[in-house]
């Protein structure tokens, strides 16, 4: 082979090789890039569940899966929060549980519990389930003094703590729901300090970001999508509607991007403030501080740095100058409040302004006045600003943000969506039954005694809690009988209407016994719940949740008198009356009034004109008196005479 030859095969070779050497080099790039996208080297410094959420992004398939649709009840302001109804265990044990975005843990009492308040419900009894397991010690959790258990421990702004062992059981979510009973760890309070053990809910649905989180440990499940929604009823009306899994955007929703490496909160990109469509031109690094801007549904009010409150304040306060400013409900507080617009909430918009927040896409979320304005508790017709200062300078929207307000958490992709809507019409559509057949659950397990359906047509005929948003109740009545145990021994009924009143979270005096009948051991009771002395009307908060009991069958009397059967129950709506039938007493008496003062007047006058009339011909003594001629006699008298 001559020298040529060989160089050209040597050149040869060398390409084969180089150019087989890009190709792996290029594989290795492919590689590389493919191996970024799961474990970026620019989330190295983030929390351990960023692999899960790139994996789970990847799970998720295209096919719809089902949602857990579920109510609300209570009310933001009356009571601080909202609660949803979530069953645990096998039979299942029923809770009332404050809806909050901002925890990541779910809780109830146990029965093991040795500083717990006493709570809506029983606590939970673990030994009564047959599901049950508590979560034993392993690298993933805190482990108790023995090592044997899982532990948690949260404590909050407020000074209040909950503490337990982490459990595991099925966990149902309502015959409403289609989404069948799940496996899911949840927290065993053994002690609650603060506000957790004074509040009449008896724990937390935490459905923060976090793997303890209810969402988080469904959607690994693969049972729904990584998305949900809450949807809290307007000023006075309560309620509302809770959707775990995904719904498809309603048209005209607006969305903010939601950051989930910055922290575990759900934040939007808020840049701006505009009152009565005036920009205040803040900085938006002002929205941006600390923790940024947060929304949680376990907060009642909204709190913005000093200097976006100030701002928020004082252009309100431009807008509004017919208004009187007045203080406070609470002498302990520095409330802002103004009197003037009138006791219908309908109308508060023709005093006060709209206040829009603008996000980083430049979609503006409209607030009405009953998105940052609480009624006075002691003047009529006057409101107070729920915006206050943040000490922290973190801007924490609150759930007052979002009343009548449809808000999707699609954490899927990142973002959160807002509609202005009628929550509790949605309410409405959301519990009735999906098309899907819901799963079935047990009977509720509890010690206190249930009043139970009637099987007769009297039930079959009870009214569904199929009411407008705003409506006006002036009365619901209901039936039980009881089957006392002892015939010689009467109930007690002032004892059971204590009793009712305390179940429906109403004052006693608003509790009547309007008739009894009875036959044997049987006693027919017939209710009455009135509205306060103060109000013409049952709140809408009220008498939803009233409906909701005795439409559900879950009104819970003691037991020690016999059981309980609900035979019927109707809820009246009191008309509206116009001008005439609300005032009509008024007129009326001010017609008599007016005839009175008229009688009497004309009577004066009567009296004063004669008086006048008699002082004209009275002559005193005194007076001269002219004298007349005399007049000649006629012949008849002189004849006479």
């Amino acid at each position: 082979m001559d020298r040529a030859s060989l160089l050209l095969l040597v050149i040869i070779l060398f390409s084969i090789y180089l150019f087989s050497d890009l190709t792996t080099a290029d594989k290795t790039i492919d590689l590389a890039a493919e191996s970024g996208m799961i474990f970026p080297l620019s989330y190295s410094s983030l929390p351990p569940r960023v692999e899960e959420d790139f994996r789970r992004r990847r799970r998720l398939h295209q096919s719809q899966l089902p949602n857990a649709h579920m109510n609300l009840y209570d009310d933001l302001l009356a009571n601080g929060y909202y609660t949803t109804r979530l069953l645990i265990g096998t039979p299942p044990q029923e809770f009332a549980l404050i809806v909050d975005t901002g925890s990541t843990v779910t809780y109830v009492p146990c029965s093991t519990c040795k500083h717990c308040g006493k709570h809506q419900d029983p606590k939970f009894q673990p030994e009564l389930s047959s599901t049950y397991e508590a979560v034993k010690c392993n690298p993933d959790c805190n482990c108790d003094d023995d090592g044997k258990l899982c532990i948690y421990e949260r404590r909050y702004a407020e000074m209040s703590s909950s503490s337990g062992v982490l459990s595991e059981d099925l966990v149902s979510f309502g015959n409403q729901s289609q989404l069948s009973p799940q496996r899911s760890v949840f927290g065993c309070e053994n002690a609650e300090t603060g506000d957790l053990f004074s509040q009449r809910a008896d724990g937390i649905m935490g459905l923060g970001r976090g793997k303890l989180s209810i969402v988080d440990q469904l959607v690994d499940k693969g049972v729904i999508d990584d998305s949900f929604s809450l949807c809290y009823g307007g000023m006075e009306v309560g309620g509302g509607a809770m959707v775990l899994g995904k719904i498809s955007p309603p048209p005209g929703m607006v969305f903010a991007r939601s950051d989930p490496f910055r922290s575990p909160y759900y934040n939007i990109d808020l840049k701006q403030m505009h009152v009565a469509g005036k920009s205040l031109k803040l900085n938006p690094k002002v929205f941006n501080a600390k923790h940024g801007t947060v929304l949680d549904s376990g907060t009642t009010y909204a709190y913005f740095p000093k200097e976006a409150f100030n701002a928020i304040k004082d252009a309100v306060i431009k807008e509004i100058p017919s208004l009187k400013r007045i203080h406070g409900p609470d002498p302990n507080y520095d409330d802002i409040c103004f009197s003037g617009a009138g006791r219908d909430v309908a109308e508060i918009h023709n005093f006060f302004p709209e206040i829009a927040m603008e996000f980083g896409n430049h979609q503006k979320l409209i607030l009405s006045p009953e998105n940052y304005l609480f009624r006075h508790t002691k003047v009529r017709g006057a409101y107070c600003l729920g915006i206050f200062p943040d000490r922290d300078s973190t801007t924490l929207l609150g759930g007052i943000v979002v009343r009548n307000t449809l808000v999707t958490y699609d954490r899927e992709n990142d973002k959160l969506g807002f509609l202005k809507t009628n929550c509790s019409d949605l309410w409405r559509r959301l519990a009735s039954p999906p098309d899907s057949p819901a799963p079935t659950s047990p009977a509720t397990q509890n010690k206190s005694s249930h009043i139970s359906p009637s099987p007769g047509p009297a039930s079959s005929e009870s009214p569904t809690v199929d009411l407008p948003g705003v409506f006006r109740i002036g009365v619901i009545t209901f039936e039980v009988s009881i089957s006392v145990n002892n015939a010689s021994v009467k109930p007690n009924f002032s004892e059971i209407a204590d009793f009712i009143a305390h179940e429906l979270e109403i004052q006693s005096s608003q509790v009547r016994l309007l008739s009894i009948s009875t036959s044997g051991n049987e006693y027919r009771l017939k209710w009455g719940i009135y509205p306060p002395q103060s109000s013409e009307y049952i709140s809408n908060n009220t008498a939803l949740n009233i409906m909701s009991l005795l439409k559900e069958n879950k009104l819970r009397l003691p037991g020690q008198f016999g059981s309980y059967k609900l035979l019927e129950w109707k809820a009246e709506q009191k008309r509206k009356q116009n001008w005439w039938e609300k005032h009509l007493l008024g007129v009326v008496g001010g017609v008599m009034i007016s005839l009175l003062v008229i009688s009497v007047m004309v009577k004066l006058a009567l009296v004063w004109r004669r008086r006048q009339q008699e002082e004209a011909t009275y002559e005193p003594v005194s007076a001269t008196v002219k004298e007349q001629e005399l007049q000649p006699l006629s012949s008849s008298e002189t004849s006479n005479a």
